[in-house]
């Protein structure tokens, strides 16, 4: 579902308008690189605290947003800013990055033959006509039952720290589920493409004949 800033949004770009990806993460670039659009990175340095109380999908829209707003104060030029954040949820548990490994094996364990909620929102604003548009994909991943050697050796081999929920689907994380439920297969790693490229239409940016050879 896509909820615009706006009723609708009308306001094209022009075709050298920069985008901007507002993010630090490797696996984002890499993602966004797979449409072959020209594009450079601006992470966004704003508070990522959950607010109390707070559900994991507006977490996920809140801080997508604030990304990608913080990062058009700072350029006046026509640009196209993407803004993204992730959450991990087991019941009403949210799932940060581990950064150690002792929390990776307790996170993967209260995975372990669950459901785990992912919400991978996205943000993407028209700096040349002041319009957003934000989306948020959900996907569902049942874990496996794991056992303690599976959760030990994946998290030596891998060493997922710095991903919310402690594994890599793009790697070696796959192995760990039974199944995967969403609208949009890329929406796992962190940045959903299909939505993307759906919002870049709407303001004029068209993936397929706009794209540059990899």
């Amino acid at each position: 579902m896509t909820f615009p800033s706006n009723s609708e949004a009308s306001g094209s770009i022009p075709a050298s308008a920069p985008l901007i990806l507002a993010s630090s993460s490797s696996y984002r670039r890499a993602q966004l690189a797979q449409l072959g659009l020209k594009h450079t990175c601006q992470p966004a340095d704003i508070n990522e605290t959950p607010l109390t109380g707070e559900p994991a999908e507006k977490l996920a829209l809140r801080l997508a947003e604030g990304k990608a707003r913080a990062i058009a104060k700072t350029t006046n030029a026509a640009s196209l800013i993407i803004g993204c954040d992730q959450t991990a949820s087991c019941g009403n548990t949210l799932l940060g990055k581990p950064l150690t490994e002792a929390v990776a094996i307790k996170q993967l364990s209260t995975c372990s033959g669950t459901t785990v909620t992912f919400n991978s929102a996205l943000c993407v604003i028209n700096n040349y006509s002041g319009e957003a548009l934000l989306d948020n994909i959900v996907t569902r991943v049942q874990f496996r039952l794991l056992s303690e050697k599976d959760i030990t050796t994946y998290i030596k081999k891998e060493q997922p720290l710095d991903c919310a929920g402690s594994f890599k689907c793009e790697g070696l994380g796959i192995a760990l589920f039974d199944t995967i439920h969403s609208d949009d297969p890329s929406a796992l790693i962190g940045l959903p493409l299909i939505a993307l490229t759906r919002m870049l239409r709407q303001f004029g940016v068209d993936a397929i004949q706009q794209s540059q050879p990899l």
